[in-house]
């Protein structure tokens, strides 16, 4: 796992809107979703958007956290 440790307000910086890269934080983690054809744009099945802890909202998905280990861990995220 990476070292690094993002702020909410610096993982909201990875939207993967205009180029940027797309990154989901989950449970602590910070998961790099960029090249993922679920993830085009940052945004997946029009219900989640890149930049964003995914922590609360992962319980409507139809997949369990499983999911998550298709991704490239890049950090953590800072607690509140």
């Amino acid at each position: 796992m990476a070292d690094r440790v993002f702020s909410k307000e610096e993982l909201a910086e990875y939207d993967g809107q205009d180029g940027a890269e797309a990154y989901v934080a989950y449970k602590g983690k910070v998961y790099d979703v960029t090249n993922s054809f679920m993830w085009p744009d940052g945004e997946h099945e029009s219900e989640h958007l890149a930049g964003r802890d995914l922590s609360e909202s992962m319980g409507i998905a139809p997949h369990g956290d499983e999911v998550m280990e298709d991704f490239p861990v890049v950090g953590t995220l800072a607690s509140d």
